[in-house]
């Protein structure tokens, strides 16, 4: 009999982590975007638009917080041409179209919320299937 999936409300529950109530905060602000599902998926929170992994928490080590932007867990035929516009210019990118938000040790959570919003809600957008 399969398992049902875990919800990432239980995961966070039992995730060890030194920046839990970090990542409860980013996670609380991607779900106020509309069409924003959640689930989780390569062992951490990732938010899905249609059903479509776009942005999935890294949570490794424990003492980060941070938010891979992407279209999917494969390397699209179009990677080498899709150009994306940062707006808020948070993003290290690794390709075209992967990249990361780190959110400092040192710089709380809040004061990045607002451009990481717009970027998501962006990002979302942009690649929507």
């Amino acid at each position: 009999m399969a398992r049902a999936p875990q919800t990432v409300e239980a995961f966070l529950d039992g995730l060890v982590h030194a920046r839990l109530d970090d990542v409860r905060e980013v996670r609380a602000a991607l779900l106020t975007i509309d069409g924003v599902t959640e689930r989780v998926k390569w062992n951490a929170p990732s938010f899905c638009i249609d059903g479509d992994d776009r942005i999935t928490f890294r949570l490794q080590p424990g003492d980060r917080v941070e938010l891979v932007v992407h279209r999917g867990s494969r390397t699209r035929a179009d990677a080498a041409t899709f150009t994306f516009d940062d707006p808020s210019a948070l993003i290290t990118w690794s390709t075209a179209d992967r990249g990361v938000i780190a959110f400092p040790a040192d710089v709380p959570v809040a004061t990045l919320l607002p451009q990481v919003l717009t970027t998501a809600h962006a990002w979302l957008t942009a690649t929507r299937d």
